[in-house]
């Protein structure tokens, strides 16, 4: 078909039904794949090491069971469970205890004293500072690997029907604001005609329904999504408290209230504004709903900054003003281009003018959102090996790629702007004669009902905007401009859709300093825990004996330091004074001495041992078994 010649396809009223049944299904279609492939969202933070180590075999039953992260997370009871070879609770505590020291984020869990023998299951669960929830488990041995009956649920955190439920809100939730904020500021913007319009009026008002009901879909499912994944934990009283707790339960509700105030400006908007004749007053209103409507748009956009990648990582408060501008740039851009899709095809009104304020908005849009996005870039990606080989980077590549062709395809749409005139919606007299059509009395209008008067205005209007419909359609530019921007929605929609898994996937700057970090704290030199044994003889009457030294986890920053003494029968020994003192001879550090507190007969235990440095540490320990016997002892061992 000739892009100059007259359309020649479906019926001017058929077309926008069909129109709107294509994109219908490419949503469902595009949605349907991505949440297909998607699997549980990934997080921000990882599991990078534990003690003891995933498949580790331990001579002694260790006190407790820690596990480090590469940001920051929320736990809260059962978040960690340490599960003996029968399945029961080998940990005494129901809350983690925080061990989180500089930078390095770590929880851990004691355990019962006298654990027997065998495999030990430790499973947990948490959420990111991004909000998304993690999930894991892994195994290790006292003694030796044994049978376990521990089964745990294959499902990941996050997964499940609740998951998907959870997932089609938040896409729902992106796609609401889009046509909301996009819708508004196209009516403010490009054409203020458009506020009178009844198909104008029906997209901005649906935007802010979706996006109301997603985000109280999202604000109820939280609980179940990040804990049990069961649907009837919805509505349990205690677990919405628990969400309102987190930062994410406080931004959905921070949400819900700019909603309140939303729906009032579109009150205003399309009720008061748009009875406003009076030039001078309609422009005082244009600027007071600009003000307020951004006002309230920025806030809302600021609800997904302050709770998901923007607000955890480097430079945070950077971050966030720069998200909140780039949701506000990907609405004006894509929610016009929806609003402009809807005036071209359901409206017979919208002028040239009005298309080229788009353009220029459009082309800000653009310039806003290649700034912010190299930003974002850089903070989430870090390197040309995140970009290519994790997850979010390829979906970044993929991102670029469909903005590439979106720019392509926007290109054809402003050669046909640059050609389109109001002849086709407005010719010579045609306005004049519509008026005339909807004015002139009937000439037997004095012997008709009024029922009857009323059904022939309304038939005379149908037939007077089908008249328009026809005339707009026969117009080459107009149609081509219409298929231009359909190609673009339809773009628009799986960019939409990218986007919103980009917020949902790790970033690929952590996902490579976790595997880093993963890797560091499971090799051996990373350190583990320290057991020396060291005979002493003091030289007096019982004075011989062997020294047990537990350092946990062995590593820089705080330790617990156990210290038990045995006589020469091997039995526990009590003596009168026992001292340590750690010197890394390499570095001219220390002796740092340590004073254990005698915890029972024989055994002596010394909490937050602080070790500054990794390295070949000397430990010299000092027993004295009477007034004048006393010996001092020492032995190089590998620490951090």
């Amino acid at each position: 078909m000739s892009a100059t010649a007259p359309y020649a396809g479906p019926s001017p009223i058929r077309r926008p039904v069909a129109a709107a049944a294509l994109l219908a299904a490419l949503v469902s279609l595009v949605f349907g794949l991505l949440l297909a492939g998607a699997g549980p969202a990934s997080a921000h933070a990882a599991l990078t090491g534990s003690d003891p180590q995933d498949g580790a075999v331990v001579d002694t039953a260790p006190k407790k069971v820690t596990l480090s992260f590469s940001e920051a997370i929320a736990v809260g009871d059962d978040s960690i469970r340490v599960l003996d070879p029968s399945g029961k609770r080998a940990d005494t505590e129901a809350e983690p205890r925080d061990l989180s020291e500089g930078g390095t984020v770590r929880y851990g869990v004691a355990l019962h004293s006298g654990l027997p023998d065998g495999t030990y299951t430790v499973a947990w669960q948490a959420i990111s500072a991004d909000s998304h929830p993690i999930s894991g488990a892994f195994t290790f041995s006292i003694g030796a690997p044994s049978e376990t009956t521990v089964a745990l649920s294959s499902q990941e955190a996050g997964g499940g029907p609740v998951g998907v439920v959870y997932d089609i809100a938040r896409y729902a939730a992106y796609g609401g604001f889009v046509l909301l904020v996009g819708g508004s500021a196209f009516v403010l913007i490009c054409w203020r005609g458009g506020a009178s319009a009844l198909p104008m009026q029906r997209l901005v008002v649906r935007g802010w329904l979706t996006l109301t009901a997603a985000t109280l879909v999202m604000l109820l499912l939280r609980n179940p999504y990040t804990g049990s994944g069961k649907f009837a934990d919805a509505f349990d009283l205690a677990g919405l408290q628990s969400v309102l707790d987190t930062k994410p339960g406080a931004a959905l509700v921070s949400r819900l209230l700019l909603l309140g105030a939303a729906a009032l400006f579109i009150a205003v908007l399309f009720g008061t504004y748009a009875r406003r004749e009076d030039e001078q007053e309609r422009k005082d209103l244009t600027f007071g709903l600009a003000v307020g409507g951004g006002v309230v748009a920025a806030g809302i956009a600021a609800t997904w900054a302050m709770s998901e990648h923007a607000s955890t990582g480097i430079q945070a408060s950077i971050a966030m003003p720069v998200d909140v501008a780039h949701l506000l740039a990907v609405a004006a851009w894509l929610g016009g281009l929806a609003s402009l899709l809807v005036a071209l095809y359901r409206t017979p009104d919208i002028g040239s003018a009005a298309v080229r304020r788009f353009s220029a908005v459009a082309f800000s849009s653009v310039v806003v959102l290649a700034a912010t996005g190299i930003y974002q870039s850089w903070r989430q990606v870090g390197s040309w090996s995140a970009l290519t080989g994790t997850r979010y980077g390829q979906l970044l590549i993929i991102k670029v790629a469909l903005i590439g062709v979106l720019l392509a395809v926007a290109w054809f749409s402003r050669r046909w702007t640059g050609r389109l005139t109001d002849t086709a919606v407005a010719p010579s007299g045609g306005k004049k004669k519509a008026a005339e059509e909807n004015t002139a009395p009937d000439e037997a209008s004095d012997d008709v009902a009024p029922e009857r008067a009323a059904q022939l205005a309304r038939q005379r209007a149908v037939l007077t905007a089908t008249k328009k419909k026809r005339i707009r359609d026969a117009d080459p530019e107009r149609s081509g401009l219409r298929r231009s921007v359909l190609a673009e929605a339809a773009v628009a929609v799986v960019l939409l859709a990218v986007t919103t898994m980009l917020t949902s996937t790790e970033p690929g700057r952590t996902e490579e300093e976790a595997a880093g970090g993963a890797t560091a704290a499971t090799a051996p030199a990373a350190g583990g825990p320290v057991n020396l044994s060291m005979p002493f003889d003091t030289g007096g009457q019982n004075g011989k004996g062997t020294v047990r030294i537990d350092l946990e986890p062995g590593r820089t920053g705080s330790n617990d330091l156990h210290v038990w003494i045995d006589g020469s029968d091997g039995e526990p020994m009590d003596v009168p004074e026992l001292k340590l003192a750690l010197t890394l001879e390499s570095k001219d550090i220390g002796p740092l001495p340590v004073v254990p507190n005698r915890l029972a007969e024989g055994h002596w235990t010394a909490s937050g041992v602080q070790i500054p440095m990794a390295g070949d540490w000397k430990i010299d320990v000092t027993v004295r078994t009477s007034d004048i016997d006393q010996v001092t002892i020492d032995k190089n061992a590998k620490i951090g």
